[in-house]
């Protein structure tokens, strides 16, 4: 059973971007499109209030929990979106770091945004990600 989902590097653009410039699905794969991973613990409380990096090292926790229960995890996301409510360039690095940590030497496409806001009280972070996999027999 083959990888449904291929990362591009793109040697004429910069290699300094920690992250594939494009991804392909080829079929027959299965879409799984994930909401926004927040930092909320099981109680639904907002985790570490002021600290980007905490609230990621959350956020990616809640989004590898939501991407099992479909099926998927982490090496098959294909597209992610990074939302750091902040102005700071340092906030959204720190968050990025985690988050980039946290897929290891798989390096889907991504976007990193600062916002003025998020939904949650002292919500900082939020990661979406949209995975390609091929359910078994495929």
């Amino acid at each position: 059973m083959s990888d449904p989902a291929a990362l591009v590097r793109v040697s004429e653009l910069s290699d300094v971007a920690e992250y594939a410039y494009a991804a392909t699905v080829a079929p027959p794969a299965r879409l799984v499109f994930a909401a926004g991973a927040c930092p909320l613990d099981a109680a639904g409380r907002t985790v570490a209030p002021g600290d980007p990096a905490a609230q990621a090292r959350q956020v990616m926790a809640n989004l590898e929990v939501a991407l099992a229960a479909a099926g998927a995890r982490l090496a098959d996301v294909v597209k992610t979106t990074v939302y750091v409510a902040s102005s700071r360039q340092a906030d959204l690095v720190a968050a990025w770091e985690v988050v980039r940590d946290a897929f290891g030497g798989h390096e889907p496409p991504s976007t990193l945004l600062g916002v003025t806001v998020l939904g949650y009280d002292d919500q900082l972070v939020e990661v979406e990600a949209v995975a390609a996999v091929r359910d078994p027999g495929s």
